[in-house]
């Protein structure tokens, strides 16, 4: 007689996931979930990723509720009680999953986690807060900031006019956005062949490759993905390829590379260019490659530390220079929450220090007259027109050709996209010339 096999309960498994998020510091891809839970089917997967992106997003709010559940706060070490806690709050606020579903479910997740006195913990607290939220709005009980308190204060002192929406688009689910391979079909090309799959879809502003898509699509579904028609890449993202003024043969450097988005456009839009691409984090690097590969590139990225030019330039100068900086991804925390519980206020010294560090060590390579386009996926001032300001005031051949467009904030220096704007994600570009 065969033993039955125990299935895995998916809460528990999300659970473990998120133990790891948030006790650790790790960041989240749901590519961990098959990665370490190969025995899941793809709906599992799909479910497990819907729990661990919903947490996340609302980690901060649903925490602040959970306090006013609790008679005493859990122990450090009950981190994986808390976490079933906060996750069977969410399915009951922020999910459509039926709440005896979501009751029995997560109190069944207590035994695969071990600690069968927690059962009655939780199916306690989560009786007494559908009761609770019978009565009441759900957001009543969890209405707290969906940031920590330390980046809350530093976001509210930079954008005070902004803050409220910058708030909001954080935890809303970010657009579906594409970015069409203008070396093999036209927008309107693509369009038509998302019609014909009946998905629907608009021409993104400000975006000639732009696509943005209304329907839930698994990105291998898309019509030619495999072939190389079409890539996943924000709106705000695209801005960089057209900012970076490319001629034809022009000797370009794409100085932090990965994953690649960025890099392909260029090729896309300049098949012509010497393009030269960089990336530090070996991981990353794969990723890279993978892209090129998908794409029909034949570039290969380095995988080497922009900063220690001696060990990978061939002597000769740039034309174009292009910093897509490491920094706090504070304008893309709706498609990476995670960034709200790892993140730390004095990792943005570190990073400013890096960005710095970056430019200096790459502006000598440029050729006079060239241009140097600084990107970050960051809406913090200290990473972005304060690191400009300075940089200009410390080089007397650097020059600002200002951002003369029609999206986002103009700034003292380059211009700031804020999370939402206009479909994108928060981006921060500024646009140096060198004087010859």
């Amino acid at each position: 007689m065969k033993t039955a096999v125990k299935t895995l309960n998916t809460r528990a498994v999300a659970c473990k996931i998120l133990e790891k998020v948030v006790g650790e510091g790790k960041s989240f891809h749901p590519q961990l979930i098959s990665a370490d839970y190969p025995e899941l089917t793809a709906r599992d997967i799909a479910f497990v990723s819907h729990l661990c992106f919903g947490v996340l997003r609302y980690y901060q709010r649903i925490e602040a509720g959970l306090k006013s559940l609790l008679k005493q706060e859990l122990k450090a070490k009950d981190l994986d009680v808390k976490i079933l806690l906060i996750l069977g709050l969410y399915q009951l606020f922020y999910s459509d999953t039926a709440h005896y579903a979501c009751m029995n479910e997560t109190v069944e997740a207590v035994k695969q986690i071990k600690k069968p006195w927690a059962q009655g913990l939780v199916n306690g607290v989560l009786r007494n807060a559908q009761r609770m939220g019978e009565n009441i709005n759900p957001n009543s009980l969890i209405e707290q900031s969906a940031l920590p308190k330390w980046l809350a204060k530093k976001l509210q002192q930079a954008w005070p006019e902004h803050f409220d929406s910058i708030v909001k688009a954080n935890v809303e689910h970010p657009p579906f956005v594409l970015r069409v391979n203008s070396a093999k079909l036209t927008k309107d090309m693509y369009l038509e062949k998302l019609k014909e799959q009946h998905l629907e879809a608009e021409s993104l502003a400000f975006c000639p490759e732009g696509i943005l898509v209304k329907n839930a699509i698994t990105v291998g579904a898309l019509p030619g993905f495999h072939e190389g028609l079409v890539s996943v890449q924000d709106g705000a993202a695209q801005l960089a390829a057209s900012l970076l003024d490319v001629k034809p043969r022009m000797r370009v450097l794409d100085a932090c590379a990965a994953p690649g988005g960025k890099t392909a456009h260029l090729l896309e839009m300049h098949s012509d260019i010497d393009l030269f691409a960089l990336e530090k984090d070996a991981s990353r690097a794969i990723r890279f490659n993978q892209t090129m590969q998908r794409l029909g590139f034949s570039h290969q990225v380095q995988c080497a530390d922009a900063t220690q030019v001696q060990t990978w330039w061939d002597g000769q100068s740039y034309d174009r220079i292009l910093i897509d900086a490491p920094c706090s991804a504070t304008g893309i925390i709706r498609r990476h929450p995670d960034i709200k519980l790892h993140r730390q206020p004095q990792d943005i010294l570190l990073l400013a220090e890096q960005q710095k560090v970056l430019l200096e060590k790459l502006w000598p390579l440029l050729k006079p007259n060239g241009i140097l386009l600084y990107v970050t996926c960051s809406v913090l001032p200290q990473e972005n027109v304060e690191q400009m300001a300075l940089f200009l005031q410390n080089h007397m051949d650097a020059k600002e050709l200002p951002l003369l467009e029609a999206w986002g904030l103009t700034q003292e220096i380059g211009r700031q996209i804020l999370p939402g704007q206009h479909y994108m994600d928060g981006f921060y570009y500024a646009r140096l010339v060198k004087q010859g």
